[in-house]
């Protein structure tokens, strides 16, 4: 471990030397808890990324109390070579795979060593992700809900930090990095912002303000608390629909809309215009992310919705506008787009 009041820059040996991932470690002058934040578990996810690379720089560490753990980019190999966010050997989604294995595939044994060397000195997890090349998502937040219940306390306390409409109850506690984590007895959210293999200004910066409010509850990091009225509502009987058919996506919907029972979410066509398959929703609720690209694969993502849980709560309405506005009139947002 450093000396106090360090930042260290560099990468991060895991897996008997076979994982070297970069990362940077913030150590306070004053001792406290460890939280771990990791990013680029999905390689082409670019504002966990991004918010992971600016995090390690601009922390500062007369703020810290305790140690904040930052790797940048768990699956280097497939970031540095833009293969999108599955394992360019075997096709696996590395986020489908913890605990992992010591002896099994290059992702099984890249998620056990995350879980012996990473989490195991954590008192905290934060995982940051965002929409995959082909996703466009409401920004949202996952918390833990299959762990101890002081766990799942503490994981729901971190998720309400979060400036986002929308937090998700988890309902596994493996497969996930955040969710196994949990399992172990570590507090842990994921966050959800942006898409389509891009990256914004304003996005990253959101993300890093909400990764900031997170540590700043946890006792870890010291600063203003934010001004916001209210928390996340709860999303639950969340739906990840798949497609039936290889064909053409077109949604009736965008993400973060609002629907009632029976509505048409979208159609998948064949070249001819013909309708393969209608997706209508299952009960009222919330679009969490969706698929943005023309194209859908069979079983592949299509659409991924949750019911509100106060349905009597007038606050949906009123944060679903109040995100909508946001999106659309951040200063420069036309001129701040990266790709």
């Amino acid at each position: 471990m450093r000396a106090p009041g360090q930042r260290v820059h560099g990468f991060i040996s895991i897996g008997n030397g076979g994982f070297s991932l970069p990362a940077t470690i913030v150590r306070g002058e004053k001792p406290g808890k460890t939280a771990l934040i990791t990013a680029g578990i999905h390689a082409g996810e670019y504002v966990g990324i991004q918010s992971a690379v600016e995090l390690g720089r601009d922390l500062k560490i007369e703020k810290m109390t305790g140690t904040v753990i930052i790797v940048k980019v768990v699956a280097r190999e497939e970031f540095e070579n833009r293969h999108g966010s599955l394992c360019r050997a075997t096709g696996e989604n590395l986020n489908r795979l913890f605990p992992g294995k010591k002896e099994g595939t290059t992702y099984e044994k890249l998620a056990y060593a995350v879980v012996e060397e990473l989490q195991k000195v954590a008192d905290f997890y934060i995982d940051l992700h965002s929409g995959d090349d082909y996703e466009k998502l409401t920004p949202y937040v996952y918390y833990a809900g299959k762990a101890a219940p002081e766990v799942m306390k503490i994981s729901r306390q971190m998720a309400e930090q979060v400036d986002v409409p929308y937090m998700v109850k988890s309902e596994v506690s493996s497969g996930g990095s955040y969710n196994y984590a949990a399992s172990c007895g570590i507090p842990s959210v994921l966050l959800e912002r942006g898409g389509m293999g891009a990256w914004e200004t304003e996005e990253v910066r959101s993300m890093k303000r909400d990764v900031r409010s997170i540590l700043r509850f946890l006792g870890i990091y010291d600063g203003h608390r934010s001004m916001r009225k209210y928390y996340p509502l709860n999303v639950t009987d969340v739906q990840y629909q798949s497609a039936s058919y290889t064909g053409l996506w077109y949604p009736q919907k965008k993400a973060g809309d609002l629907f009632t029972e029976g509505e048409i979410l979208g159609y998948v066509k064949d070249y001819e215009d013909n309708i393969l398959e209608t997706c209508t929703s299952y009960g009222d609720g919330v679009i969490l992310y969706q698929t943005g690209s023309l194209q859908v694969i069979k079983d592949g993502p299509m659409v991924a919705y949750g019911r509100i849980s106060y349905e009597e709560d007038d606050r949906k309405e009123k944060i679903a506008a109040y995100w909508t506005k946001r999106s659309d009139s951040f200063p420069g947002a036309e001129k701040s787009r990266i790709t």
